[in-house]
């Protein structure tokens, strides 16, 4: 109850069917949707920044210790379950010579994740990649490309097989 009363304080747009089982981390300007139906698990980090904007469809459930910052845009299909421990990003630090990386700005670029899709534990999602309805993503991947609807993938950097 204390971290649906948090969650709601800190977004206008929290459902009463969204169950939330620890107070999440919000950061950045907290352009953040959520559906209806949701699961959210202890020690999650949700970050805009930016024109950044995270979008979360109905019947998701996210794990303990996921990690979403955007810049841009990120948006996670209905149905869709991701693991404890993944970190989805969809911009990364801009660097050169004479700049501290943490000076040097960021390039952005939207993920979208599609529906009914189970994210692993421990994967890692980087700027741009589309994942297609009904793909599984297996433990530990890092996925740099697009994944098609309906596809197994797995590995670093994240290959897709047939499921």
């Amino acid at each position: 109850m204390w971290a649906f009363a948090c969650l709601r304080t800190a977004l206008t747009n929290v459902d009463s069917s969204v169950v939330i089982l620890g107070v999440p981390e919000l950061h950045g300007t907290k352009n953040i949707h959520l559906g209806r139906n949701l699961y959210l698990y202890r020690d999650l980090y949700l970050e805009t920044q930016d024109q950044g904007e995270i979008i979360i469809g109905d019947d998701v459930v996210i794990s303990s210790g996921v990690h979403i910052v955007s810049f841009a845009r990120i948006r996670i299909g209905k149905g869709s379950m991701i693991g404890e421990y993944v970190s989805i990003r969809d911009a990364n630090h801009l660097y050169g010579p004479d700049v501290l990386v943490r000076d040097s700005g960021h390039a952005s670029n939207p993920i979208e994740i599609g529906n009914n899709v189970w994210i692993g534990r421990g994967v890692t999602i980087l700027a741009g990649v589309k994942i297609g309805d009904g793909a599984v993503i297996g433990a530990n991947a890092v996925v740099t490309k697009n994944i098609s609807s309906g596809m197994l993938a797995v590995g670093i950097p994240a290959r897709a097989l047939i499921k």
